[in-house]
């Protein structure tokens, strides 16, 4: 795949001529493929400081960086923090809808590298584990959009990827509306450590890549099967945060399905 980024690159200028670079969320022209332009770039909601270390809540004023929240002190998580590159709003919305749904991959790029902008450098021993689809759901939709961006940010990084580090045993149902113990009984063992991964997550520091982070179940559920398997440190990725008290209310979308 290396290889193939040169003839990519030189290919571009031709690429560009006959399908001129477009915004994927308004359609204006822009200056590269799968980037925005100048006005949607600012209706990108981007998490702000100061904010909760685990979970990137804010806190109040007066609050410092380095704080944890009263969510996070009454119920400790079993991640070691989020990075989260946007806030779900209405844009951010459109952008993953057009990925995953509207099957335009190439978007992959754009958000990993929000996210990895979020992350910082990563050591090169790093782990990027991608959160499992189960087969059928690959199957209906082709691709895993949470393994397309973990690939994007292993090529952007240097980390290792660990395409295949967890699977899904079983489908699950959807899981808004459900309480919190609800959520954690339609999950009990649908997420697994890959056999032939177990032994090498022992004490890595992990980087579990998802696209859309909304109540936390799954990702606490990959959380506890990284940190059974001896990972060290696992922390979330994600492109969009759904975190209602972080954005202006006219700017709340719902959670997505």
């Amino acid at each position: 795949m290396q290889m193939l980024r040169p003839i990519g690159d030189a290919l571009k200028p031709v690429v560009d001529l006959v399908y001129p670079p477009r915004c994927p969320l308004c359609g204006a022209a822009t200056g590269e493929q799968g980037g925005l332009c100048q006005p949607c770039w600012g209706e990108l909601a981007i998490p702000g400081d100061p904010s909760c270390t685990y979970c990137q809540r804010p806190l109040g004023p007066g609050a410092q960086d380095g704080m944890t929240c009263a969510v996070c002190l009454a119920h400790p998580p079993r991640h070691d923090g989020i990075a989260a590159a946007t806030l779900y709003n209405d844009a951010s919305r459109k952008l993953v809808l057009a990925f995953k749904h509207g099957k335009r991959i190439a978007l992959s790029r754009l958000m990993a590298r929000l996210m990895l902008r979020r992350l910082g450098a990563l050591p090169e021993d790093t782990l990027l584990v991608p959160v499992p689809l189960h087969r059928v759901r690959l199957w209906q939709r082709g691709f895993n959009q949470s393994a397309l961006l973990a690939r994007e940010i292993e090529r952007m990084s240097g980390a290792s990827l660990a395409l295949d580090a967890l699977r899904r045993t079983r489908p699950t149902p959807s899981l808004g509306g459900l309480s919190r113990k609800q959520r954690a009984k339609a999950l009990q063992g649908a997420i697994i450590v890959a056999p032939n991964w177990a032994a090498r997550l022992k004490d890595r520091d992990v980087v579990l890549v998802d696209d859309v982070l909304t109540s936390g179940a799954t990702t606490e559920a990959c959380v506890r099967a990284l940190k059974k398997a001896g990972a060290e440190q696992v922390t979330i990725a994600c492109f969009a945060r759904v975190l209602d008290e972080a954005l202006p209310h006219s700017e709340r979308v719902p959670p997505p399905m």
